[in-house]
């Protein structure tokens, strides 16, 4: 999302907020954001930069990237003089020498080493330059009480500058730097939480990792019913929105623009000049992509596994099969994409972080390149056929009950493993599955489901859970004797503390409707959109 189109979010922001405040009262935490590329990391930081002020804090903004260890250093070094002098009267200028010139009366001990770093780079000593450069806040707190916080956005890219040892050094500092708070941020979440994990795994000064998420239902129908309240689109199509997109702040955006620059609003029109023309901004966006893999060595090794995952046959051994090979073959190629984040793993399945590449990969990339007679009139109209037939199976889903869209979820299970809020759960093989009736007034629906070797217990309802709800349901799930019982309530709305502790007493697992759409996706099957959630969000 852009700068000036920020929404939603609140919840990143209190915690950034509350650790720069922390670190005024003398507890610094480091953070780590890390989130899928366009997900809106940037733009959260910059929201905090406009919304943020302290005299006694210096906030830092470094987009870091490619570039030598001469000209790293005078931009950290430019901004950071910038930033301590912004609220000292002076008239400021974005001039090296000038600011270090109007430093020298107020840090002169931090300015001496910077003219030390500056001569260093000149002479072409980079090895030290980085332990420099990061000591000078801690100098400058010294000498003047105020606190830096230092963002490095998209911080990987430091490892471009060629620092020797970089992240040794680097943990060296962390360790003793407690007037210094770091939030850095990356889209390489796989490799970045590798380096957290061992080169940045510290007794004092770790880094607390938070992810940020795509748009959850509530937030992504909030979003659309501001951006298209003049938008002449039904609810249903909304939702399709939210669905097609997973909540991914990027998309929403490209296509709700879409949507109010179209006289028609017809969604499948947008869509189709979005992803399928050689002109659409996301047709160009994944072809470049796709390109960096097809220069690559195997590219098309990386192709076929990305399109079978994208296709819905999203576990090893089944593109194994397809493609003619065995499962060692494949592993060393799925373990490089899931490295790259162009793949991410649930247990057994597979499945590409990015749905709307997914959706393109399958239906627009796939049929290019297998058409024998390069007719792209052919191409569009099929392309066109897909786009509607998509959004008409949802619709048709969206009408279908919450009870049969879980029992038909559940005849899907083949005893394959899940990675669901971060426990494994494996998906029995249910030999029979039934609506179940509870003997409350407040827990109406369930179903049962009865495997091999497990017995399942789910129940449902519209309004929210409560402590009582859980007593209830446990001492339902009580009547029956089976030794290896799972417990599953699901549950349309955040439930709060002390009912998420009774349920964990009573051992049973807690599903939401984004739970439930991770496993759907899994199955290639349609988002639940809970109606009353969207009708909520409008208010």
């Amino acid at each position: 999302m852009t700068r000036d189109n920020f929404f939603g979010r609140e919840n990143y922001l209190a915690l950034l907020t509350k650790r720069i405040n922390d670190l005024k009262d003398g507890y610094r935490q480091n953070i780590a954001i890390i989130g899928d590329e366009l997900v809106g990391k940037t733009s959260i930081i910059f929201k905090l930069l406009d919304s943020y002020y302290d005299s006694k804090i210096i906030i830092l903004y470094i987009e870091t990237r490619i570039e030598s260890p001469g000209s790293f250093a005078k931009r950290f070094i430019g901004i950071l003089l910038f930033n301590f002098m912004v609220n000292s009267g002076e008239r400021l200028k974005e001039d090296l020498d000038f600011l270090i010139q109007k430093s020298s009366k107020y840090i002169p001990r931090a300015v001496e080493k910077i003219k030390a770093i500056l001569e260093a780079v000149e002479k072409r000593k980079k090895n030290y330059i980085f332990i420099d450069l990061f000591s000078l806040p801690e100098i400058i707190y010294q000498e003047s009480g105020k606190r830096c916080v230092v963002i490095l956005d998209e911080f990987l890219q430091l490892e471009s500058i060629g620092i020797k040892n970089l992240y040794r050094e680097w943990s060296k500092l962390l360790m003793v730097q407690k007037n210094t708070l770091y939030i850095i941020t990356s889209s390489r979440k796989f490799k970045t939480k590798a380096i957290l994990s061992k080169n940045l795994s510290l007794l004092f000064g770790n880094f607390e990792l938070v992810t940020i998420e795509p748009f959850d239902i509530k937030e992504s129908c909030g979003y659309l019913q501001e951006r298209l309240k003049d938008a002449n689109l039904n609810a249903g199509l909304k939702n399709f929105m939210v669905h097609f997109t997973g909540g991914h702040p990027f998309y929403l955006e490209i296509i709700s623009n879409a949507v109010l620059q179209s006289e028609q609003c017809e969604l499948a029109d947008i869509l189709e000049k979005l992803l399928f023309l050689s002109t659409g901004i996301l047709n160009q966006r994944f072809s470049s992509y796709l390109k960096l893999f097809l220069d690559a060595p195997h590219g098309n090794d990386y192709i076929s596994i990305m399109h079978q995952v994208a296709n819905g046959h999203n576990r090893i051994k089944d593109i194994a099969h397809i493609l003619h090979k065995t499962q060692k073959e494949l592993l060393s190629k799925t373990n490089h994409l899931l490295e790259l984040d162009v793949l991410a793993r649930s247990g057994d399945f597979l499945k590409i972080n990015d749905r709307v590449f997914g959706f393109w990969l399958r239906f627009v990339y796939h049929e290019k390149i297998h058409s024998l007679t390069f007719d792209s009139k052919n191409q569009k109209a099929i392309f066109r056929d897909r786009i509607e037939s998509m959004i008409q199976e949802f619709l048709k889903n969206s009408n279908i009950s919450f009870k049969d869209r879980l029992t038909e979820l559940l005849r899907l299970f083949e005893d394959d493993i899940i990675q669901i809020e971060k426990k494994k759960l494996r998906l029995s093989h249910f030999r029979e599955i039934k609506p179940l009736s509870f003997n409350s007034q407040s827990i109406k629906e369930g179903l049962i489901g009865r495997s091999r070797d497990s017995l399942w217990i789910l129940a449902f309802k519209n309004d929210t859970w409560t402590e009582e709800d859980i007593t209830t349901f446990s001492r339902e799930c009580k009547k029956y004797r089976h030794k290896l019982q799972r417990k599953i309530i699901i549950s349309l709305h955040d439930l709060d503390a002390n009912t998420r502790l009774r349920a964990l007493d009573e051992k049973i697992l807690m599903w939401n409707v984004d739970s439930l759409n991770q496993i759907l996706d899994l199955f290639s099957k349609p988002r639940v959109i809970p109606s009353f959630l969207e009708q909520k969000a409008s208010l």
